[in-house]
C-alpha cells in the first residue's frame, strides 16, 4: 500500500509529491508550447497568402514570432511556475488575480486588443475544459489533496486550461502583433496545443493514481424522477431531441418533460376554484399546488383551460366559437364550410413559411393595425385556395385556431414588451409561421419549459433584446441570429430536431458573447469606481480651495491659478496617490506658500525674489495641465509679476496667465462616452418615497436584477453590478454589460413610487410573453365595471 494513501485523510501537504508532479507536468507543458510555436511559421505564411490587404501584417507577424520565440516560451513558463508556486504555498492563484496588473493602482480600462486577446485565451480554456472534463475533475481533486487546499476548481488549478490560456496570453503579450495576427496566433495555439494537453493531463493523473492519491472517485448519485404511467405519443423528431437533452439534466429520455413555467402557477392560482380542484385527482393540480409527478395530465388540464379561455375571449369579441373561416360569415352559420385537415394546415403553413407574406411581416413589425393572429388566419385561408380548395368553403378547426391565436398573441406580446430594434422585429416575425407549425404538431410547447422550440426562441430573444448593433460584437451576434432564423425557415419541415440543433449551436455562440459581456461589466464597474473617486477628489480639492480663498482679497491671476491648474493638480494627486500621499501634501503646501507670498506682497515687502522657493512645484503644476518648457515659464513669470505689482500697489502691472489648454480627466472622458441611457427624474429630493423601499435598496445583493420602465412604458432589465463605498450609489448594467443606471437608494425608491421600477421576474421570454397573453385574455373576458348611479 502506498505511503501516500493517507493523503486522502487530509494529513497536510506532501512537498515531495508536489515536486514530482511539478517535474512531470511543467516541462511537458512548456515543451508542448515550444513545439506548437515551431509550426506557426508555415501556418502564418499560408494565412498571409490569403490575407489580401493584411498580408504585410502577417509577414511582419512571422518575423516578430521568430524574434520572440524564446522570450515567449520563457513568459509561458514563468506564468505556469508562478501559479504552481502559489499552489505549493497553499494559496492557489486565481485567473482573475493573475490577469490583474499589480502596478496599476488607479483607474485602468482594458484596451480593445487586450480584451480580444483575453477572450481568445478563455475560448482556448473552454475547448480544453470540454474535451478533458473528466481527467481535469480528477486532477482538481488530486492536486488539491496533495497541496492540502481542498478541491481545486478550474480557476485555481495551476496547470488547468484556464491558467494555460493565461500563460499563452502572457507569452504573446510582448509581441508586436496587429490584433488580427494576435488572434490568429492564439487560435493556432489552440489547434496545436489542445491535443497535447489531453495526453499531459492523463499522464499526470496516472502518476498520481499510482502514488495512491484517490485511486477511485465515487460516482455522483443522480436522482431520477418517477415517469408518468402513460407517456404521451411521440412527436416526429422530439424523441431524438429529448433523448439528447435528458442526460444533461439528469433525467430519463423521452418526451415527458414537465418543468412548470411560472405563468402556469399564476394562471392556476388566478383561476383556482372547483374546476381545478376537480381535476386534481385526475392528474391536474389544485390552485398553485402543482405536483411535477403528475406532469402529463396537468399539462392537459392547462391546455384545456387555455382553450376555454380563448373560446370565451372570442365570444366577447363577437366571433363565432365554431371555427374561423369565410364560410361561417354568411348568415352567421357554418354553411357548407369544412375544417382544414391537419395535413392541409401543415401544407398551407409550409407554403407561407417558404414564401413569407409582406402583410404578415408588416403586422409583425407593428406597421399594421391588424393583430398577428388575425392576419395569419386570413393568410392561411387565402393560401388554401392555392392548393385547389374553393374559396369560402373552408374554415379553421377550433384546435387550429387556438394554435394560431396563442402563437400570434405570444409574438404580439413579445414584440410589444421587448426592447427590439426594427431589424430584430423583422427576424422575429419570420418565426411566427414555423412556431404555428410547432403548435399544431405539439401543443405541449406552451406548457413544457424544456421544449426545444421555446428554448430556441428564448435564446434568440435574449440575443436580440436591446441589441442596437452599435458595437462590432453586437453586429456579429445579430448576423448569427439572422443565420439561425434563415436556416430554420429553410430547413424546418415537421421534424422538431432542427430546433435543438440550432439552439445548441447558437447557445455555444451566445456563451462566447456573454464572456464579452462579463468583461464589459467589469469595465463599467472600473469606470464607475474611477468616476466616483474622481468626484470625491474634486470635492476635496474644492473644499481645500474654498478654505484658502475664503475671506481673502486675491488678484485675478492668483485666483485663476488656484482654481484651474492647481485645483486640477491637487485632484490628480488625490486620485492617484490618496489623501495622505506626499504628492497631495506637496500640492497643499504649494498653495499655502503662494498665498503666504501674496500676504507678504500685500504688506508692501519690496525686492523679494517672488516664488523662487516654489518654482519647482509650480513647474509640476503647469506640466500637469499640458504646459511645459517656455509655456510653464511664461505662466510662472505672470504670477511673479503679479506679486511684484501687488507689492508696489500697481494693479496696472499685473499680468494674466497665458491661455491654459483645456483639461478633462481620463475618467470623466470615459464616463461621458458611456453615460447611462436611463434618465432619472429631476428634483427627487422634493418627492415622497417610502423609507422602507430606500432601506431595501441599501441592502440589495450584488447581482440582483430589477425592471426599469421608461417614459414609453418599455421595460429593460438592469443588474446591480456595484455599490459605491464613497457615495453609496448603485450601479446597474444592462444585458450587454454596459452602464445603464447610477442612482442612490432614495432615487430608486422615488422610481418605485412613480411606477418606473419593479421587481424583475426571473422568466425567459416565452414565459413572460405567455403571462402577457393571459393578462390580455383576462382583460377581454373581464366585464367592464358598472358606474355608480347618483341615485
Amino acid at each position: 500500500m502506498s505511503s501516500f494513501v493517507d493523503l486522502q485523510r487530509g494529513q497536510g501537504r506532501n512537498l515531495r509529491l508536489l515536486e514530482q508532479a511539478r517535474s512531470a507536468v511543467l516541462p511537458a507543458l512548456v515543451t508542448a508550447f515550444g513545439d506548437a510555436l515551431g509550426k506557426f511559421d508555415d501556418a502564418l505564411f499560408d494565412r498571409a497568402e490569403r490575407a489580401g490587404p493584411a498580408q504585410m501584417a502577417f509577414l511582419d507577424g512571422m518575423r516578430e514570432l521568430r524574434r520572440q520565440r524564446e522570450p515567449a516560451t520563457a513568459r509561458f513558463r514563468q506564468h505556469l511556475e508562478k501559479a504552481w508556486r502559489a499552489l505549493e504555498d497553499g494559496k492557489p492563484l486565481s485567473v482573475d488575480t493573475a490577469l490583474t496588473d499589480p502596478n496599476v493602482t488607479g483607474l485602468s480600462l482594458l484596451s480593445e486588443a487586450e480584451l480580444e486577446s483575453r477572450l481568445a485565451a478563455r475560448n482556448l480554456a473552454s475547448v480544453v475544459g470540454r474535451d478533458c472534463r473528466q481527467v481535469l475533475s480528477h486532477l482538481d481533486r488530486r492536486l488539491g489533496i496533495i497541496a492540502a487546499v481542498g478541491d481545486l476548481d478550474a480557476d485555481h488549478n495551476p496547470i488547468g486550461p484556464e491558467h494555460v490560456g493565461v500563460a499563452m496570453h502572457e507569452a504573446f503579450s510582448g509581441c508586436d502583433f496587429t490584433l488580427e495576427v494576435r488572434l490568429t496566433v492564439i487560435k493556432l495555439g489552440e489547434r496545436e496545443l489542445v491535443p497535447q494537453l489531453a495526453r499531459i493531463y492523463e499522464s499526470l493523473d496516472r502518476m498520481l493514481v499510482q502514488a495512491g492519491v484517490i485511486g477511485e472517485l465515487p460516482a455522483a448519485r443522480r436522482v431520477v424522477p418517477q415517469r408518468p404511467s402513460a407517456p404521451p405519443a411521440q412527436i416526429p423528431g422530439l424523441e431524438a431531441v429529448e433523448s439528447r437533452r435528458a442526460p444533461d439534466m439528469g433525467l430519463p429520455a423521452g418526451n415527458d418533460e414537465t418543468g412548470m413555467p411560472a405563468w402556469m402557477a399564476r394562471f392556476a392560482e388566478r383561476l383556482g376554484g372547483n374546476a381545478w380542484q376537480g381535476n386534481a385527482d385526475a392528474g391536474g393540480y389544485a390552485g398553485a399546488g402543482y405536483d411535477p409527478a403528475l406532469g402529463a395530465n396537468a399539462q392537459g388540464v392547462l391546455l384545456e383551460a387555455l382553450h376555454h379561455l380563448l373560446q370565451e375571449s372570442r365570444g366577447h369579441r363577437g366571433e363565432p366559437a365554431g371555427g374561423y373561416g369565410e364560410g361561417q360569415d354568411r348568415g352567421g352559420g357554418q354553411g357548407d364550410a369544412r375544417s382544414l385537415s391537419k395535413r392541409e394546415m401543415l401544407s398551407v403553413l409550409s407554403m407561407l413559411q417558404a414564401t413569407p407574406s409582406a402583410t404578415l411581416q408588416r403586422a409583425a413589425v407593428g406597421s399594421s393595425d391588424e393583430s398577428l393572429a388575425q392576419r395569419l388566419k386570413s393568410e392561411v385561408l387565402n393560401s388554401a385556395g392555392q392548393l385547389g380548395m374553393e374559396p369560402g368553403t373552408t374554415r379553421l378547426s377550433p384546435v387550429d385556431e387556438d394554435a394560431i391565436d396563442l402563437v400570434g398573441m405570444l409574438f404580439d406580446v413579445m414584440l410589444d414588451e421587448r426592447d427590439l430594434e426594427m431589424h430584430s422585429r423583422e427576424l422575429m416575425g419570420k418565426l411566427v409561421v414555423p412556431f404555428v407549425k410547432v403548435a399544431l404538431l405539439d401543443r405541449r410547447m406552451f406548457v413544457q419549459k424544456t421544449h426545444p422550440a421555446r428554448r430556441l426562441l428564448n435564446v434568440l430573444a435574449e440575443a436580440c433584446e436591446g441589441n442596437t448593433g452599435e458595437s462590432a460584437a453586437e453586429r456579429v451576434l445579430m448576423a448569427k441570429v439572422e443565420e439561425v432564423v434563415d436556416r430554420l425557415v429553410a430547413e424546418f419541415n415537421e421534424n422538431l430536431a432542427i430546433f435543438l440543433t440550432l439552439e445548441e449551436e447558437f447557445r455555444d455562440f451566445l456563451n462566447q458573447h456573454k464572456r464579452r459581456i462579463e468583461i464589459a461589466e467589469r469595465r463599467a464597474t472600473e469606470l464607475q469606481r474611477g468616476q466616483e473617486r474622481l468626484e470625491a477628489a474634486r470635492a476635496r480639492a474644492a473644499v481645500e480651495l474654498s478654505r484658502r480663498l475664503e475671506g481673502r482679497r486675491v488678484p485675478q491671476t492668483i485666483e485663476d491659478f488656484l482654481r484651474q491648474p492647481w485645483a486640477h493638480h491637487l485632484t490628480m494627486a488625490l486620485l492617484r496617490e490618496g489623501e495622505d500621499s506626499q504628492m497631495a501634501a506637496s500640492a497643499l503646501a504649494l498653495a499655502d506658500g503662494v498665498l503666504q507670498e501674496l500676504a507678504e506682497a500685500q504688506r508692501q515687502i519690496v525686492g523679494k525674489p517672488w516664488l523662487q522657493e516654489w518654482r519647482h512645484g509650480l513647474i509640476k503644476v503647469f506640466s500637469s495641465v499640458g504646459m511645459g518648457g517656455e509655456a510653464a515659464g511664461a505662466a510662472i513669470d505672470a504670477l511673479h509679476d503679479t506679486l511684484q505689482a501687488v507689492s508696489v500697489s500697481r494693479p496696472d502691472l499685473e499680468r494674466a496667465l497665458p491661455d491654459l489648454p483645456p483639461v478633462a480627466e481620463p475618467a470623466a472622458r470615459a464616463a461621458a462616452a458611456q453615460a447611462p441611457n436611463l434618465e432619472l427624474i429631476g428634483g427627487t429630493d422634493a418627492l415622497d418615497f417610502d423609507s422602507a423601499d430606500a432601506e431595501h435598496f441599501r441592502t440589495l445583493p450584488i447581482g440582483t436584477w430589477l425592471d426599469f420602465v421608461d417614459k414609453d412604458n418599455k421595460v429593460q432589465a438592469g443588474k446591480l453590478s456595484w455599490v459605491s463605498p464613497i457615495s453609496s450609489r448603485l450601479l446597474f448594467v444592462n444585458r450587454r454589460g454596459v452602464r445603464f443606471c447610477v442612482a442612490s437608494a432614495e432615487e430608486l425608491a422615488v422610481m418605485v413610487r412613480l411606477g418606473r421600477l419593479r421587481r424583475h421576474r426571473h422568466e425567459d421570454a416565452f414565459d413572460s410573453a405567455m403571462q402577457g397573453v393571459i393578462d390580455r385574455l383576462d382583460g377581454i373576458n373581464r366585464p367592464p365595471a358598472t358606474p355608480l348611479s347618483d341615485g
